[in-house]
């Protein structure tokens, strides 16, 4: 479109009349310019128009469609009644103008008042004005856009002259450019206060984090710097700024950051950098995180620069570090633990197998340890193992690695003994014989001084056998050596291993039956002279799915062993306890009447073992008094105090104690007296011998003993009658034995003893 300009002006103007308007414009402008607010603007331009009219009685008034903005020449009106009818007119002006009239100079157009007051939501408020005539004129944009609408009130009938339209079209032209020249300067100015107040916020940000953020330019120039410069800076902030790295880094240093700094502004991608220097006197380590700052393709200046954010990472590495050395290394010893020696194992084993050439492990574990640290504390033992790992670190070559992998437990990997096994074997004797010989010197803990021997098993390394394996075969050669006493050194042997293997495997099987429930107690009775029933020892025994009956000598040592002769006595005393009920319930057997049942060594040592018999007898409706719990004379032969007080705490329970196989054990006759046992039982191999004067006198001797200490006495093994005569003609209190029967489960038990009592009643 065409735009009335000043030309246009002077057809209806004079001279006097234009250079007057074009001064005042130029001041208007000035004052524009000058102002810093786009009301105090928009104002000015009203003025222009107000002072340059031919009429008085009119009053301008300008409306910015974008912000809303109404103003005159005296005010901004802030009424939102009245801005929002504005609104509405501003539109019906627009919509007025017919798009053919784009294509010619616009002029003013004169609105009728009514139609100005049918804008107002509050007719009552339109008709407050005192306006004859409206003339408006849309504001347009450099794009030919409406952006504002200029209205001239006036308050006569009298007709404007084409010079005062002229003036308006010019002077609506004229705001068009100022406000669009408005609009640009909000933007930059609020463009300027966003990335004030973006800086701000990074500035705040760097402020309270603990890293160093640097602005460094291409060449290493330090331009700016944020965070926490007093402890983490060589020197202040300010003396930072403008400095090379190669100020403040030795030369090799800062090359190494120039290439950092390079790299990360060539590839366009973040670069993380680790350096250490000295720090208030102390090693510091950073980490540094570098990345360019725009590219080349959004920055003029031909000098690029990148941010680097400086962390000191010190205690996160000293942390990595410690946490390592846990990993890695023995807490206590400070030697490598398992993990980090069973890793060098199998880099070993692997080069062996390259190289063909033979290695070694020894696997020591320390004899009697066990008898030190219960009787000085774990404090002292932990002592003792600390000293034996510096002794042995002492008589190592260097190239030999010492490790700890549990307990009193060491290992030694000797990597290089040659190709030939003689030649490995000589090696190893030296090595073995010096370690004996270094813990042979004896040891002072507390002001006590102890000698410390070893046990070593020994496995060749040979490229073929799995490190695993070797470690396995050297524990089990260790093993060799503690059967034979101890303080010696053995090779691994196939065969014991294989032993060891089938143990391991019957463990599993033993684990399977107890969960499976194919263990359970058989029965064998004891019979008093007359041949009443008084008792009977309860037997496990394991009917093994495929090979049978399973005598218990050949699964109580592996159970023991292993830790699950517990269980294996719980299903014992609940099948008791499950007897006791059906008997008393049927009425077979009286208030007297006593089932047996053996108590392994660490159970009668349990701290909760009265707790465990009273927990499962509470579960049946039985009495402890018909339990009786049968122990052999090596419990009683240690700690003799508290043997007799755990004891008489579980006889005052109603349970009774009896001594089994007597004679064939250590016992200490002097005090028998003192625990609370009720009965000796004679082993079978005694009474096998009483044929013989010197086994009969045993037996004799053994019975007497019992009398003079107001005990039962209870004959093993009987198998013959002749056995019966003699031990009748001693006045034997009670017979168990093969001759009376075989152990028998539980419900064959119940038709053996069922028929026993009625055929005893019948002969009465």
């Amino acid at each position: 479109m065409t735009n009335t300009t000043v030309d246009d002006i002077n057809i209806s103007m004079d001279v006097n009349q234009l250079n007057k308007l074009l001064f005042d414009e130029k001041n208007v402008l000035a004052n524009i310019l000058q102002s810093k607010t786009s009301v105090i603007a928009l104002s000015e331009l009203c003025k222009l128009v107000d002072s340059h009219l031919s009429i008085s009685a009119v009053e301008c008034s300008l409306f910015d469609i974008e912000n809303e903005v109404l103003v005159t020449a005296k005010t901004k009106i802030t009424d939102k009644s009245v801005v929002s009818t504005y609104h509405k007119f501003t539109e019906s002006v627009i919509n007025q103008i017919s798009p053919l009239n784009l294509q010619t100079p616009l002029r003013p157009i004169l609105k009728s008042v009514e139609s100005f007051f049918d804008c107002f939501d509050d007719k009552k408020a339109g008709n407050k004005t005192s306006s004859k005539q409206i003339w408006s004129m849309p504001i347009k944009s450099t794009a030919n856009q409406s952006i504002g609408l200029l209205s001239v009130f006036v308050s006569t009938n009298e007709q404007l002259l084409d010079s005062d339209l002229d003036l308006i079209s010019f002077l609506a032209n004229l705001m068009g450019s100022v406000l669009f020249k408005i609009s640009q300067h909000g933007q930059t100015g609020q463009l300027i206060e966003q990335l004030e107040a973006s800086n701000q916020k990074f500035r705040a940000f760097t402020e309270v984090m603990p890293d160093l953020a640097l602005i460094i330019d291409e060449n290493g120039c330090y331009e700016d710097v944020h965070g926490s410069p007093n402890n983490l800076l060589y020197v202040s902030a300010i003396e930072i700024v403008g400095k090379s790295v190669s100020d403040l880094f030795p030369e090799a240093e800062a090359q190494r950051i120039l290439s950092v700094i390079r790299r990360a502004i060539s590839t366009n991608e973040i670069q993380v950098y680790e350096y250490s220097f000295e720090n208030d006197g102390s090693p510091a380590t950073f980490e540094g995180r570098v990345t360019p700052i725009g590219d080349d393709k959004t920055l003029e200046s031909e000098t690029r620069r990148v941010l680097w954010v400086a962390r000191d990472v010190t205690v996160e590495k000293s942390t990595a570090q410690k946490i390592k050395q846990l990993a890695y290394f023995d807490p206590l010893t400070h030697l490598p633990n398992r993990r980090m020696f069973n890793e060098r194992l199998k880099v070993v084993v692997d080069s062996k197998a390259l190289v063909h050439e033979y290695g070694a492990i020894l696997f020591l574990d320390l004899d009697q340890f066990k008898r030190i640290n219960d009787s000085l504390g774990h404090a002292a033992g932990d002592q003792l193992l600390v000293d034996v790992s510096t002794r042995l670190q002492l008589a190592l070559r260097k190239s030999d690695i010492l490790a700890r992998i549990g307990g009193d437990e060491f290992v030694i990997l000797l990597e290089q003994l040659g190709k030939s096994e003689e030649e490995a074997q000589k090696e190893i004797s030296i090595v073995a014989n010096k370690v004996q010989e270094t813990l042979s010197h004896k040891f002072e803990i507390e002001e006590l001084a102890f000698q410390v021997s070893c046990s070593i098993g020994i496995c060749l390394i040979d490229g073929e056998t799995s490190a695993d394996s070797i470690l396995k075969y050297a524990d089990t050669a260790m093993y060799s050596s503690k059967l034979t006493g101890g303080n010696s050194y053995s090779y691994f042997d196939p065969k014991q291993q294989t032993l060891l293997d089938r143990q391991l495997s019957f463990e599993s099987e033993i684990v399977r039956a107890i969960e499976k429930r194919e263990f359970c107690a058989f029965f064998q009775p004891q019979l008093n002279g007359q041949g009443e029933i008084t008792g009977a020892e309860a037997l496990i025994r394991w009917k093994h799915p495929d090979k049978g009956l399973i005598p218990p000598y050949e699964f109580i040592p592996v159970a023991e062993q292993y830790g699950l002769i517990q269980a294996l006595q719980d299903i014992v005393l609940e099948d008791i306890c499950e007897l006791l009920e059906i008997l008393n319930e049927l009425q077979l057997i009286n208030e007297d009447f006593k089932l047996s049942i053996n108590i392994s060594h660490s159970q009668f040592k349990s701290s909760n073992f009265r707790s465990s018999l009273l927990n499962t007898i509470s579960q049946f409706k039985v009495s402890s008094k018909q339990i009786n719990l049968e122990i052999t004379e090596s419990m009683l032969s240690h700690d003799m105090n508290n043997t007799v007080k755990q004891m008489t705490e579980i006889e005052s329970e109603g349970f009774s104690f009896s001594i089994d196989d007597f004679g064939t054990g250590y016992s200490s006759l002097s005090y028998l007296y003192a625990y609370p046992v009720n009965e000796l039982k004679i082993d079978k191999s005694f009474v096998d011998r009483m044929l013989d004067k010197s086994g009969l006198s045993i037996v004799e001797t053994i019975i007497n003993l019992a009398k003079n200490l107001g005990m039962q006495v209870v004959a093993e093994g009987v198998e013959n009658e002749n056995q019966v005569m003699l031990l009748r003609e001693r006045n034997i209190d009670i017979f168990q034995g093969f001759f009376f029967s075989k152990p028998l489960p539980l419900a064959d038990y119940l038709v053996w003893h069922r028929g026993q009592v009625t055929a005893l009643t019948l002969s009465q």
